[in-house]
């Protein structure tokens, strides 16, 4: 009896780059407007109900401190849900974290003050905050990784930017969302007013999870996941710390990037209203200015990392948007409304949409498919850790106990800005090449020296085979 064939593959999912893009746009503006309604409110209000001093300024530090909380916590939560993200899928990581950073969100606008519970109520704050982290350090890795595999090769750039279009939405979302009640008589603001914005993030809860519930895992990974390889006898954080670590280094370097946007949107915002005596409504609206300006240069910058490459419109933005750091805080301290808003809109908006951008792919691009989301979510935590979690700090005591001096900012921002620029310059170049080809690249290199350190224990060829002599490829 002649034996039952054997029953067909099915085949792999196609690629679905508008569905990747816009399921990872709205998780990434769901992230960010969690984010900067936070530092928002942190910056004009939670430092007198949370953090009560009678020293404003140090009542300002302590809430700004826990603007880095979220931001020290996201490479733990890196190493949780990036190779999970690698093992179980992106989609699973997205819905995951969609609820996880969301409920955080809204527990925050439920937290008693520290009038009626006393310590405990910063003490809950933390924990939130911690919880948001956690969240998002997995949440953007695998929605990059998801877009950017699903994506047609020529348009890498332009894809997996949606995912940065989100945070500029979140972003200004969340300070539009502000304004109104920023507004509010003093009373009613610190008592209720505060609270809406948070509550609000249940409704993008709800839409994302109806965008996200049907999409389909990416073919790159679902072909990867189907093959044998001498990398299933490790894990994707093993892999990545033995074979991956330059380039995770590079990616948390270039990450700091991320310091513009912090000093920017949390520091500069504290500074004006409660240094230089700026009007709260009035410097709300900058962001909301400058992030509108992002959603239009965005793409446009992103088109051009398709064209160009990544590594020069990445470095561009770097320089420029901390350069013009100090015409900005110059602008705040002058008081000037109109230059303000220009510069504001010139550094943020343009500049620093630059790399905004173009490090999706720029970064992601340095992985291949089995650990993508590992070592993308590893190098980017690492680097928003430091810039979100110390920047504002910094910028604080920088800017001294009067908050009368803002060059020594300026001055420590374009520091950052021009030593990006520099570590991006040793990345490769990876625009004109297919998805397939760079894989291929990282992973002749990775399987080859896993099967010499397989060896190597004595535990021979992945496939029981006899032991053989491995070229390594060059990592060129």
């Amino acid at each position: 009896m002649s034996d039952s064939p054997a029953p067909a593959e099915a085949p792999l999912p196609q690629k679905s780059p508008r569905r990747a893009a816009l399921a990872s746009w709205i998780g990434s503006a769901l992230e960010y407007y969690d984010f900067a309604v936070y530092g928002t409110a942190a910056a004009i209000v939670l430092n007198r109900i949370f953090f009560p001093e009678d020293d404003a300024a140090a009542g300002i530090l302590k809430s700004m401190g826990v603007v880095g909380v979220a931001y020290v916590v996201r490479p733990f939560g890196a190493l949780i849900l990036g190779p999970l993200s690698d093992r179980f899928g992106r989609k699973f990581v997205l819905m995951l974290t969609l609820f996880l950073i969301g409920g955080a969100t809204f527990a925050i606008g439920c937290l008693p003050t520290y009038e009626q519970v006393g310590v405990l109520a910063p003490v809950l704050m933390v924990l939130c905050r911690v919880v948001q982290g956690i969240s998002a350090s997995g949440e953007q890795a695998s929605a990059i990784s998801m877009s950017l595999e699903h994506s047609h090769d020529r348009r890498r750039g332009l894809t997996t930017s949606w995912t940065l279009q989100g945070t500029q939405f979140g972003s200004l979302l969340a300070t539009a969302v502000f304004i109104p009640f920023a507004a509010l008589p003093e009373e009613q603001l610190l008592s209720w007013g505060w609270r809406v914005p948070f509550w609000l993030s249940a409704v993008v809860v709800v839409a994302a999870y109806v965008i996200r519930r049907k999409l389909q895992e990416p073919p790159a990974f679902e072909k990867q996941g189907r093959q044998e390889s001498v990398l299933d006898r490790s894990t994707p954080l093993g892999i990545s710390f033995r074979y991956h670590k330059a380039a995770i280094l590079r990616v948390a370097a270039c990450a700091l990037v991320n310091t513009v946007n912090v000093a920017f949107t949390v520091w500069a915002i504290s500074y004006a209203t409660n240094g230089v005596g700026i009007e709260r409504s009035t410097m709300l609206w900058v962001p909301v200015v400058s992030n509108t300006v992002g959603l239009l240069v965005i793409p446009l910058a992103a088109v051009l990392s398709d064209r160009v490459g990544r590594k020069p419109v990445f470095m561009a933005g770097a320089v420029l948007s901390g350069a013009t750091m100090f015409p900005f805080l110059w602008a705040v301290t002058e008081q000037n409304t109109l230059l303000l808003f220009v510069f504001g809109a010139l550094m943020h908006g343009g500049f620093y949409s630059l790399a905004n951008a173009t490090w999706p792919s720029f970064y992601a691009e340095m992985f291949p498919t089995p650990v993508r989301s590992t070592g993308l979510a590893l190098g980017t935590q690492v680097g928003f850790a430091i810039s979100g979690g110390f920047v504002p700090v910094v910028a604080a005591a920088l800017n001294g106990p009067e908050m009368g001096n803002w060059v020594a900012p300026a001055i420590f921002v374009l520091l950052i800005g021009l030593g990006v620029a520099a570590v991006a310059s040793t990345a490769k170049e990876t625009a004109p090449r297919s998805l397939e080809s760079i894989d291929d690249l990282h992973m002749s290199r990775t399987e080859a020296l896993e099967v010499i350190r397989l060896e190597g224990r004595g535990e021979g060829r992945a496939d029981g085979g006899a032991t053989t002599t491995v070229r390594v490829p060059e990592d060129r």
